[in-house]
């Protein structure tokens, strides 16, 4: 993931309902995903606000929509959030063994 898609996918993150859409459609499965209805109902959202961040984590590439007779039904783009994560920790503890680098002597050492 370059640099661009991962602020794309933060910023759509950075919004307390759009993160919590998409943490719902998480604990759904990549397989299963919800209709837009039940995502309103388990989150007390109005459907206008709801269709706005479901759009938002679209374009953002951090859920999909899929036709299924008549709904749409959303997943969570596991893909995207696991490029995410590895973009986050890319770097981790400097190359060291993890804790190494957080000790007070190593952090010296390192500056």
């Amino acid at each position: 993931m370059d640099t661009k898609h991962a602020l794309d996918a933060l910023a759509a993150l950075a919004q307390d309902s759009r993160l919590a859409v998409f943490r719902l459609l998480v604990q759904a499965g990549p397989e299963c995903g919800m209709v837009a209805s039940k995502i309103a109902e388990a989150l007390g959202l109005p459907a206008s606000s709801l269709s706005f961040h479901l759009k938002e984590l679209t374009l953002a590439n951090l859920i999909t929509p899929r036709q299924e007779g008549r709904f749409i039904v959303y997943t969570a783009r596991f893909d995207t959030m696991n490029a995410l994560l590895a973009f986050l920790t890319e770097n981790c503890c400097s190359g060291l063994p993890c804790g190494v680098s957080c000790t007070p002597e190593a952090a010296a050492t390192h500056v």
